[in-house]
């Protein structure tokens, strides 16, 4: 891992890394503790510093004490798209042009983004833990919406250091089912409920299809984005009860 850039703000220090190919941002408190670490899964189509993950990004670090990491997930960010990239973008586009659904072939290309992503995380997570402000003694959260959902289902069925997870919503067709009963981890999951574009009964089998025996589900009101307030107020205390946090 190597360090690019590093900045410091507002009770935030900010450092850009690479790791091979993969490229990454690390928030976590400018004054040194012992703050355990949250990994960040963007939505498909956005990145590392989407708006609304950096907002959250912020807020765990200085309200909360958390260490934050993010990636750019393959072919997303700057990161060079592949032939399954440009296949699933244009699909995707021209379903939209024709006012047709695009559930299915966003799902489908969920899942082939986060295989591939799964082990770029993994070895991430591993260049992380060695840095003597992380260590591998402290568990570890996730939070992701939409593909970052994904990647963190089959991350937390490859890798038992992901203790907890806070995300949603998500696209819902059978291969995510069948990765959700594989997760036994604690789950928040968080479901729009008057959003047009999200089917409400899905998400409900995606929660119901969990098989962690920690799981809760919470319901908003309004569309996906923004999330609301409560509910990011609501994550930062499911990561501070299952994966602790240093003193404010």
């Amino acid at each position: 891992m190597h360090f690019t850039s590093e900045t410091s703000s507002n009770g935030v220090l900010e450092r850009h890394f690479v790791l091979g190919d993969i490229s990454g941002v690390l928030w976590s408190p400018t004054i040194p503790g012992d703050a355990p670490l949250l990994l960040a899964g963007h939505a498909g189509g956005m990145h590392k510093e989407a708006p609304g993950l950096v907002a959250s990004a912020h807020y765990n670090v200085t309200d909360h004490g958390f260490t934050v990491a993010a990636v750019d997930a393959p072919g997303h960010g700057g990161r060079p798209r592949d032939s399954r990239d440009h296949a699933a973008v244009a699909a995707i586009q021209q379903a939209r042009a024709a006012g047709e659904p695009i559930d299915a072939i966003v799902s489908d290309y969920s899942m082939s983004v986060a295989r591939r992503a799964v082990p770029e995380w993994r070895a991430t997570l591993d260049a992380l833990q060695s840095l003597p402000e992380i260590g591998t003694e402290k568990p570890v959260g996730y939070g992701g919406v939409s593909l970052g959902v994904v990647t963190g289902l089959l991350l937390a069925a490859a890798d038992t250091r992901i203790a907890a997870m806070s995300f949603g919503p998500v696209f819902v067709n059978d291969a995510l089912l069948a990765a959700a009963r594989q997760v036994t981890t604690p789950v928040e999951y968080r479901i729009p409920w008057n959003d047009k574009h999200f089917d409400r009964a899905a998400g409900i089998a995606f929660f119901d299809a969990l098989g962690s025996a920690d799981k809760s589900l919470h319901a908003h009101s309004g569309r996906r984005y923004p999330v609301p307030d409560h509910e990011r107020a609501s994550s930062a205390r499911f990561f501070t009860h299952h994966v602790g946090r240093s003193g404010i």
